[in-house]
């Protein structure tokens, strides 16, 4: 079963507790993955690592993000448990 990462700081983090909750695919009802359960430590880096960034992109023009999203949308993305 592939097991999932947090994404903080700009990274791939492993969840620290050793519990992860169950990712169902909504068409067939299947567990297709786990993802981590955080730590009260984890979600506190999670939530300062946003904030942190949060000035600058509100401080890049939109148009600039909207391109950053579609680009992102695009992919391809990195495998989603590395």
């Amino acid at each position: 079963m592939e097991q999932l990462t947090h994404f903080i700081a700009g990274g791939r983090v492993a969840g620290s507790t050793g519990r992860f909750c169950d990712v169902y695919d909504p068409s067939t009802g299947q567990v297709t993955r786990q993802v981590p359960m955080a730590s009260a430590e984890g979600g506190h880096a999670a939530i300062a690592d946003a904030a942190a960034a949060q000035p600058g992109w509100a401080a890049t023009n939109p148009q600039r993000r909207a391109r950053i999203l579609i680009r992102w949308l695009a992919g391809p993305h990195p495998p989603a448990g590395r």
